[in-house]
């Protein structure tokens, strides 16, 4: 504030005041130190403010990762949505691991945001207590937990997979196979295969032929491998649904490095509808889930319990999903979307 005021011709008080925003300062006064402010070179520092008002200006927002385009766009709608509030968002991603989550969850309050969003309700015992303490908005998305924490923006992963069954059986199909991870800590993935599972027997077509193939998230690569164990043990499968459609691509062109015709030789599915699913050969039949909106509204309903002052109160808002059907499983070869 010295160098700045010297640089004026004012006091360090008025820089102060300045700073603070107080009407003693006229706008001319006002202007031409922060135009010093600029070039000097210096940026404010909030922190003294932030400690004086108990606000951050900032929400958290943790993601299984950050190279997948589902949550790239999960972010960007909540970014979106935060544009003019004042807020800035903060992101950290956990690599689908509670243990992790559960580190940042600690390291964000310890910076006290304003609020925190989730991906999934599956938490630690540690990380849950931290986070009904904190007397912040919580709000947990892309699933819908049994016993929330405090709001919810998301939708049911095993109705999802479910529709994608019934619809694909509805055309036909009767021998399913299912490519999924190995483990369970993707509780997103563990509730499409249980989905899957379910529907297939329900309708009187399983048990389904399921692979578990590699720890969450799948990669193409991996898809690619899986199709190929799935096919040498059941190679009267007709259809398989992948846990994404990164694992559907990579099943699709494994295949057809092997020679096979998808859909005619064997049908394949993903879930997410990704971009790469509308541009490839054939192009993959899918669930989309809305990942902006779910970011976007999940910033919404954070935003509207920062304005009315509750932090506590279950909410959840289903967000919609739909079957999109393309040429992966469309044996008469007439695309649709």
């Amino acid at each position: 504030m010295a160098e700045v005021a010297k640089y004026v011709g004012v006091s360090a008080m008025t820089v102060s005041r300045a700073f603070r925003q107080d009407a003693s300062v006229s706008e001319e006064t006002r202007k031409r130190i922060m135009e010093a402010v600029d070039a000097l070179g210096y940026v404010l520092d909030l922190s003294a403010g932030s400690l004086s008002s108990r606000r951050s200006g900032f929400i958290a927002a943790l993601v299984p990762s950050i190279n997948n385009s589902n949550f790239s766009d999960t972010a960007r709608g909540m970014t979106d949505a935060l544009q003019n509030t004042g807020l800035q968002l903060l992101l950290g991603y956990t690599d689908y691991s509670t243990e992790k989550e559960e580190e940042l969850i600690e390291a964000m309050l310890r910076r006290r945001p304003e609020g925190i969003i989730l991906t999934g309700g599956s938490h630690t015992a540690r990380a849950r207590r931290m986070l009904v303490k904190a007397g912040i908005p919580v709000v947990e998305t892309w699933e819908l937990p049994e016993d929330p924490i405090n709001q919810v923006v998301g939708f049911s992963n095993s109705e999802a997979m479910a529709l994608l069954v019934r619809t694909l059986a509805s055309q036909g199909y009767r021998k399913f196979g299912y490519i999924g991870g190995t483990t369970a800590r993707d509780t997103r993935g563990s509730q499409r295969r249980s989905g899957f599972q379910k529907t297939v027997e329900e309708l009187g077509l399983g048990p389904g032929r399921m692979i578990s193939f590699g720890v969450p998230p799948i990669t193409m690569e991996q898809g690619g491998q899986a199709i190929v164990s799935l096919l040498e043990r059941w190679p009267d499968t007709e259809v398989v649904l992948c846990v994404s459609d990164l694992s559907a691509f990579g099943a699709i062109m494994e295949c057809t490095r092997r020679g096979m015709k998808v859909p005619r030789d064997i049908a394949i599915a993903g879930f997410g509808d990704y971009e790469i699913s509308s541009i490839c050969h054939p192009r993959i039949t899918t669930i989309n889930v809305d990942c902006y909106g779910i970011g976007r509204q999940a910033a919404a309903r954070l935003m509207d319990a920062l304005h009315t002052g509750e932090a506590t109160g279950d909410e959840i808002t289903l967000t919609g999903y739909k079957v999109v059907l393309r040429e992966s499983t469309d044996r008469n070869g007439a695309p649709t979307a």
